[in-house]
């Protein structure tokens, strides 16, 4: 999957969106992260692993976050309930006239092979649309609630 969007989040509150994984990750990021699956697994200073997963997706995953490079945030799917892997990141920049663009791109690997259709559906269909719109959505709203 991939995919870009311009949002009104300036990058620092786009970071901080993206790295806060305290009880606030699932409201801020409520259309994308189900509450139920959401746990915080283990933190540092540069990196956090946490299972996370949407409502309607079959799907979860635990995930390590690598938060070594800002503005680039990386992760690496650890488990799966697809029996695979994968990897991921997103990379934060100024927007012309302000806000943020963000470019975003992950992969997943090894799937068993009764997952493959519903995987590679999820990254060729309509799904990236869908996601992206709500990641804007997102970020707009936190930028109108943020401090930065």
């Amino acid at each position: 999957m991939r995919f870009d969007i311009v949002t009104k989040a300036s990058p620092e509150q786009a970071y901080q969106a993206f790295t806060d994984f305290s009880d606030r990750r699932v409201r801020i990021w409520h259309r994308t992260l189900d509450a139920k699956k959401y746990e915080l697994r283990d933190q540092g200073d540069t990196w956090a692993v946490a299972r996370e997963g949407s409502a309607r997706s079959p799907f979860w995953v635990v995930v390590r976050y690598d938060l070594s490079a800002p503005p680039m945030i990386r992760w690496t799917v650890l488990e799966s309930s697809y029996g695979g892997g994968g990897d991921g990141f997103v990379r934060i920049a100024p927007a012309d006239g302000g806000g943020s663009r963000i470019h975003a791109e992950w992969t997943t690997a090894n799937a068993r092979l009764a997952q493959r259709p519903l995987l590679f559906l999820i990254h060729h269909g309509p799904l990236p649309r869908m996601v992206a719109r709500m990641w804007t959505a997102t970020l707009d709203q936190y930028a109108g609630n943020a401090p930065g």
